[in-house]
């Protein structure tokens, strides 16, 4: 079996990160550490985070779903503004407070029991 780099393994991490992250439907929102989790990297929610910043320059990746364990919008710094995160989850129906998504238990989706 050929070795990889840790460049190559970054970049499949990445790559199975947005994987991931277009599957999460419109009006729902995931966590970093959810998406670390189902990838088999548990304790990787800020790689997660590094791919999702790395995203901004791909089109049909929707990286505002993608919240912290509290449902705050901790990336929301990384968008095209500061209010863009809030902007394209409100476009969708979540309901922000504080920079935080309201009824964020019912609208969290799972990947690792919704994609078995």
């Amino acid at each position: 079996m050929p070795k990889t780099d840790a460049s190559e393994k970054r970049t499949n991490f990445f790559q199975d990160v947005y994987e991931v992250v277009k599957l999460i439907p419109p009006g729902r929102v995931t966590s970093y550490g959810a998406i670390a989790s189902y990838l088999g990297a548990k304790g990787s929610a800020r790689m997660v985070g590094w791919a999702l910043i790395a995203s901004h320059s791909q089109h049909g990746i929707p990286a505002y779903r993608v919240v912290n364990r509290n449902g705050m919008l901790t990336g929301k710094q990384h968008f095209e503004s500061y209010d863009a995160m809030q902007a394209h989850l409100e476009s969708e129906g979540i309901k922000i407070k504080d920079d935080q998504v309201q009824d964020f238990e019912r609208l969290f989706w799972d990947p690792a029991k919704e994609l078995l």
